[in-house]
C-alpha cells in the first residue's frame, strides 16, 4: 500500500531541498521552472514563487500540527469527538458549555487544515464513516470484495477503462499494485449501490481517499459516507441529474455573489459548467494542487456539500479583474485553469471561500435545489424522448 515509511521520507527529503530553490532577483526574472513530489507522491511542477509558497505553507502545516497536539495534549486524544451538545436535564451546563467550545475551536481548526498524519483518523470519526462502518459486520469489505471478484458489469468494464487514466505517472497509482487497490474500492462499490454504480469523476476521488486513508476498506467507507451522507444522493446517478442541478444553482450564486463577473460572462456567451462541472465531480482533486484539495475536504467532511459552492466562488471571485478583460471564452478557460493549478496555498482560497463570499448554508443550497430539480428534470426527459426518436428513425 502506498503510505510506506521509506516513501514518505523520500516525499520529505524533496520537500526539504526544495527551500534551497528560494528564488534570486536573477532567477525570479529567468522564471526557472522547478519539479519535486509533494507528501502525496504527486509531481509538483512551478517557478521558484511557487516554491517559496509551498515552504510557507508547509511551515504553516508545522505550526497548526503544534496546536492540534497541544489540544490533544489537554482535551485528551479524541476530544473533537465531543462537541455535540445534547438535550435535556441529564447534561449539566458546564458539560454543554464544554461541548459548544469544542465545537467552535474545532470548526475554526478544521479551516485552518488537519495535519496530515491525523487526517485519516479525524476524517474517519468525524465524517461518519466510522458510524456507517460499524453498522455492519467486521467482515463487510473483505467479503463483498470476494462475492464481486470476477464479476463483469458496465461499470466494471469503465473502470477498468479508467485506472491508467487516472492521475497518470504517480509512483504508486499509476502501478499494477495502485490501480488493482483502487479497482477493488470502485467496483465493491458499484455493487455496494446500484443506482449510483461507477460514475467518472469518482476514480479520482477514490484514488486521493486512498492515499490520505492508507487502508483499501477505510477508504471504501469514506467513498460511501461522501456519496451516501455528504453529497446530495443523485450527483452521480446515469443521468448525473443531481450535477445537472448543482450546475444550475451555482450559475444563480454567481449572480448573486460576483454580479460583475456574471454579467461579462454571459456577455461573452460563457457557460461556467464548462469548468465547474469537473470541479464538482472530481471534488476538486483534478484541478488543484493535493493539499489545497485536501484542505477542501477537511471542510467538506465537516460541513457538508455547501463547502464547494464557497470553494468554487471563490476561484471566480480571486480572478474577478483578470476574468473581466477577457475577450473570448478560450481566455475564460485559461485563466481558470492557470489559477487552480496554481493554488498552492490553500489559505489564500479558504479565506476568500469564507470570509468574502458570505455565509450559506446547507438548507439554502437544498432549497435552491429544489427550485431547479423539475427544469432539470424536464430537460433530460426531453433529452430522452429525442434520443429515442433518433434511434426509430434510424431503423
Amino acid at each position: 500500500m502506498y503510505g510506506s515509511k521509506s516513501k514518505i521520507d523520500i516525499a520529505f527529503e524533496y520537500q526539504s531541498q526544495a527551500a534551497i530553490l528560494r528564488p534570486s532577483i536573477h532567477s525570479r526574472r529567468a522564471n526557472l521552472t522547478v519539479k519535486f513530489q509533494d507528501l502525496y507522491g504527486f509531481t509538483v511542477k512551478g517557478n521558484v514563487d511557487d516554491v517559496n509558497v509551498l515552504n510557507e505553507v508547509r511551515e504553516k502545516v508545522r505550526q497548526q500540527g503544534r496546536v492540534w497536539w497541544a489540544l490533544e495534549a489537554s482535551k485528551g486524544a479524541n476530544w473533537y469527538l465531543h462537541t455535540t451538545i445534547g438535550q435535556g436535564s441529564a447534561l449539566t451546563s458546564s458539560l454543554k458549555f464544554s461541548a459548544l467550545a469544542n465545537a467552535i475551536t474545532l470548526k475554526k481548526l478544521i479551516r485552518k487544515g488537519i495535519p496530515p498524519v491525523l487526517r485519516p483518523k479525524i476524517w474517519f470519526s468525524l465524517s461518519g464513516a466510522a458510524k456507517k462502518k460499524s453498522t455492519v459486520p467486521d467482515s463487510y469489505y473483505d467479503d463483498l470484495t470476494k462475492a464481486v471478484e470476477g464479476k463483469v458489469t458496465p461499470a466494471t468494464r469503465q473502470i477498468d477503462h479508467d485506472l491508467p487514466r487516472t492521475f497518470p505517472g504517480h509512483p504508486w497509482l499509476d502501478t499494477p499494485e495502485g490501480h488493482a487497490s483502487l479497482r477493488r474500492v470502485l467496483v465493491v462499490y458499484s455493487f455496494r449501490d446500484s443506482d449510483v454504480g461507477y460514475c467518472q469523476g469518482l476514480n479520482y476521488v477514490a484514488a486521493l481517499l486512498l492515499l490520505v486513508m492508507k487502508t483499501e476498506e477505510d477508504a471504501f467507507w469514506m467513498l460511501a459516507v461522501l456519496l451516501e451522507n455528504v453529497l446530495v444522493s443523485d450527483c452521480y446517478t446515469n443521468n448525473l441529474s443531481g450535477c445537472h442541478v448543482d450546475q444550475r444553482v451555482f450559475k444563480d450564486l454567481v449572480v448573486k455573489k460576483c454580479p460583475r463577473i456574471a454579467s461579462h460572462l454571459e456577455t461573452l456567451e460563457f457557460d461556467v459548467s464548462l469548468v465547474t462541472t469537473e470541479w464538482f465531480l472530481c471534488l476538486f482533486s483534478k484541478s488543484l494542487p493535493s493539499e489545497t484539495t485536501l484542505r477542501v475536504w477537511d471542510v467538506i467532511f465537516y460541513e457538508g456539500a455547501k463547502v464547494i459552492f464557497n470553494v468554487a466562488l471563490a476561484i471566480f471571485k480571486m480572478k474577478e479583474d483578470e476574468l473581466l478583460v477577457t475577450h473570448h471564452v478560450g481566455e475564460v478557460i485559461n485563466v481558470l485553469q492557470m489559477t487552480t493549478h496554481h493554488l498552492f496555498d490553500p489559505d489564500d482560497l479558504l479565506t476568500v471561500a469564507f470570509d468574502k463570499i458570505g455565509s450559506m448554508t446547507t438548507s439554502n443550497i437544498s432549497k435552491e435545489r429544489k427550485k431547479q430539480e423539475p427544469e432539470v428534470m424536464k430537460e433530460l426527459d426531453q433529452r430522452i424522448r429525442r434520443l429515442n426518436s433518433l434511434k426509430m428513425e434510424g431503423k
